[in-house]
């Protein structure tokens, strides 16, 4: 299971009642934040998820509005009372942008481990994730990412009783590995079946549509992207700016036949990015439009599930 929240809906600049983009993923225990502009961190105290528990912090890229926010974060995070390593993941230059960022937040009381991803990276994350990455096109380097849980293969408990398998053994058989029972060998095999499908979570923000990137999110069960530009008329701006239409997310998210989009990352000149979503449904019919302290939960058996706010968004979080 995956938990999803997004904390903020905002390009380029934060505005009273909307944070900058950026959102949270929770598994296992373990919380990732997707993108760091300023604010992020209020925006993340406001949803009460915690910061101690931050395990990874991924960046699209290295503008402002996307990264600003790490200082401030990093040292709230050290007042939550983490002392284990932080991960910092990002596009090219990362390492010289935090470098950068952290001669205000130097004295912390755990490790930061900075590391480039470049497209086509997979690497373990911490809850059970896998994430993999590819690039998007942007004015600089930027990459879209896919966090995913794979799920055991079920455990048959009716077969292992009647082949005399111990309860304490089958945890070891779930792992894969054989086990001798007076002197009888039993094979996972024997008692597990076929493999099920995980569950997997897209990002895509500040970037044009791509390939490589529907390639990314293929199948994905929530794809969280950005509609920066809610007109089909401001598709000229899209391009010259390197981002996206509704119209466009909701054309990538059915070629790849993405279970659920998220619109997110949207322009000042949007005060109700609402009044739009019919350019994204229009080619596209599961979408919801993003706002502060929007909750999905990516579940093994049932897919998305979109979680009901406890309390109605006002103002420009919508």
């Amino acid at each position: 299971m995956i938990d999803v929240m997004l904390l903020g809906t905002g390009a380029m600049t934060p505005l009273p009642g909307r944070w900058l983009s950026s959102a949270l993923v929770r598994s296992e225990g373990s919380l990732v934040l997707l993108d760091c502009g300023e604010g992020t961190q209020v925006a993340m105290r406001e949803r009460g998820w915690g910061f101690r528990r931050l395990d990874a912090l991924c960046l699209s890229h290295l503008h402002a509005d996307h990264v600003a926010g790490v200082p401030g974060l990093l040292h709230t995070v050290a007042n939550a009372g983490r002392t284990s390593p932080l991960h910092i993941y990002g596009p090219a230059g990362t390492v010289d942008v935090i470098e950068g960022l952290r001669t205000i937040a130097r004295d912390l009381p755990y490790e930061v481990r900075v590391r480039e991803l470049a497209s086509g990276d997979e690497i373990d994350g911490p809850g059970e994730l896998r994430i993999r990455v590819a690039a998007g096109e942007h004015r600089v380097p930027v990459l879209g990412y896919r966090f995913g849980r794979s799920r055991a293969p079920k455990f048959d408990a009716d077969r292992a009783r009647e082949m005399g398998v111990p309860v304490k053994a089958w945890s070891v058989l779930q792992r894969g590995e054989d086990v001798e029972v007076a002197g009888r060998v039993f094979e996972p095999s024997m008692v597990i079946g076929e493999q099920r499908s995980g569950v997997a979570l897209g990002f895509a923000t500040d970037t044009r549509p791509t390939d490589t990137l529907r390639e990314l999110i293929s199948g994905v069960d929530l794809l969280i992207a950005e509609g920066t530009y809610g007109v089909d008329d401001d598709g000229d701006k899209a391009i010259t700016h390197r981002h996206m239409t509704f119209r466009e997310s909701a054309q990538l998210a059915a070629k790849a036949g993405v279970g659920h989009l998220w619109l997110t990352h949207f322009s000042a000149s949007m005060l109700n990015p609402v009044d739009w979503r019919g350019n994204a449904t229009d080619v596209f019919p599961h979408v919801t439009i993003g706002r502060a302290g929007l909750e999905g939960r990516l579940n093994f058996d049932t897919g998305y599930e979109e979680i009901q706010m406890k309390e109605e968004c006002r103002g420009l979080s919508h």
